[in-house]
């Protein structure tokens, strides 16, 4: 199954692509895992999405879609995967299926502005693997460090608050409009945000018919 996942940054998109990569046996594509690790080794696209990231606002999208169409050439993709983080905008979405890019569903995850500000003030990514937790909502078992590989928890430098109001305006600018660009082709299935992470899962389990 080809899906992508939709929804406010913070919404939770990274840990229900973490667990469907799970039970549907696909792999998680995160694009924001890839520029984050590009930033890190210092590469040339690396350095040219950092200054977009930090203040949190769009990288360009032939950087996105150059790193995508990569990553989806590769072998473990070929049965299906889970996109997080592109499309953001309709021109990716064209960009996508000029390349030949094809989905069996979209998933947009529905939660509130202030929901989403709270939330992200207590995200923590791992600086080695980029697993994601949470200090209330998915804690990990030590204090700081990563349950999968025991590298460092970090807060991210576009948690603030003000960075999220920011990127709230650009998402509903920018992005919230793919809603009804993929509701035009059918492939929009809306799920509203649920007390815990088990249930905004079966949620979207029960909206693809899984």
């Amino acid at each position: 199954m080809k899906l992508i996942l939709l929804g406010p940054p913070g919404a939770g998109k990274g840990t229900q692509a973490e667990i469907l990569n799970k039970k549907l046996n696909i792999p998680t594509i995160s694009t924001g895992n890839i520029l984050r690790a590009a930033v890190k080794n210092g590469t040339p696209v690396g350095l040219q999405a950092k200054a977009y990231m930090d203040a949190g606002k769009l990288v360009p999208d032939e950087v996105i879609i150059g790193v995508i169409s990569e990553r989806l050439a590769e072998a473990d993709c070929q049965n299906g995967f889970i996109l997080d983080g592109v499309p953001r905008t309709i021109p990716q979405a064209e960009a996508l299926e000029k390349v030949g890019i094809t989905f069996d569903a979209v998933v947009s995850l529905e939660i509130s502005d202030e929901e989403i500000v709270e939330r992200m003030g207590g995200r923590r990514v791992c600086a080695s693997c980029g697993a994601p937790f949470h200090v209330k909502n998915l804690p990990p078992k030590v204090e700081g460090v990563c349950d999968a590989c025991g590298g460092k928890l970090e807060a991210r430098a576009d948690d603030k608050p003000e960075v999220v109001r920011d990127r709230l305006k650009v998402y509903h600018k920018e992005t919230a409009p793919l809603k009804d660009f993929y509701a035009a082709r059918n492939l929009l299935k809306t799920v509203e945000n649920q007390p815990t992470v088990a249930e905004t899962t079966t949620a979207i389990l029960k909206a693809l018919g899984l």
